[in-house]
């Protein structure tokens, strides 16, 4: 079976954590909106599928699996984990996996919000003197706290391991993906936050080394971050 990806082309965005999973396992699936069958169509032709849809999903990406149609970043990895051999047998284990890809969304959110906090529908340029601000709390307070505690959970797994252990899960190659975004959108924060988190980016380095996830990076299929996407990078903003 091939899954289909519904996202928007051009930018990694929120898809690109469902991308790495599929990624990793070597799994087949569809990148819709960037094939032919929706090529010149772009957001609109994207949009005219997501109403369709049943249930229909508020915002990509979403993905088809046979009869399911699922949307939001998370509960598409909850769905694949078990079946792309990228979350625990277990639930608990599961339900902790799911957790710790729920807390990387609300990092997502607050990052982005450090260039858009006022409107997500106006220009960067229009709200640039609130974005400096938001920006300064972000980098100071909450990459810290956010990756920390990460940090504090590899920790507790010894040497090379990944968040549960032995086992990695799409927590894990999301965690990457963050680590990766905010280096590219904080070079200069994240090159002074790196000394206490030695984990987090052996971790990151570990993911990228992986045979399916290393042919990704190098392959045309990784769109490479940009200033469209969740992760820019305004040297105004990392201090």
């Amino acid at each position: 079976m091939t899954y289909e990806l519904h996202y928007w082309p051009g930018l990694q965005g929120r898809g690109e954590f469902v991308r790495l999973a599929l990624e990793d396992a070597g799994a087949r699936y569809r990148d819709v909106a960037r094939g032919p069958e929706i090529e010149g169509g772009g957001e609109r032709a994207l949009m005219a599928r997501m109403a369709k849809a049943d249930p229909p999903p508020f915002a990509p990406p979403f993905l088809v699996d046979g009869d399911l149609v699922i949307g939001q970043t998370a509960n598409i990895l909850l769905h694949l984990g078990p079946r792309l051999h990228l979350a625990p047998a277990d639930e608990a284990g599961r339900l902790w996996v799911n957790q710790m890809q729920l807390t990387i969304a609300d990092l997502v959110a607050e990052a982005h919000d450090t260039h858009h906090p006022l409107d997500v529908g106006d220009y960067y340029e229009d709200q640039a003197d609130a974005a400096k601000v938001r920006a300064k709390a972000f980098r100071d307070d909450r990459i810290p706290k956010y990756l920390g505690w990460f940090e504090t959970i590899l920790a507790g797994q010894g040497d090379d391991a990944w968040l549960t252990g032995a086992a990695v899960t799409y927590a894990d190659l999301s965690l990457f993906q963050v680590a990766e975004g905010l280096t590219y959108a904080f070079p200069r924060a994240m090159a002074r936050a790196g000394a206490k988190l030695p984990r987090v980016l052996a971790l990151t380095e570990r993911a990228r080394t992986r045979p399916n996830i290393a042919a990704y990076l190098a392959s045309p299929r990784r769109i490479a971050f940009n200033e469209t996407g969740i992760f820019r990078h305004y040297p105004e903003l990392d201090g």
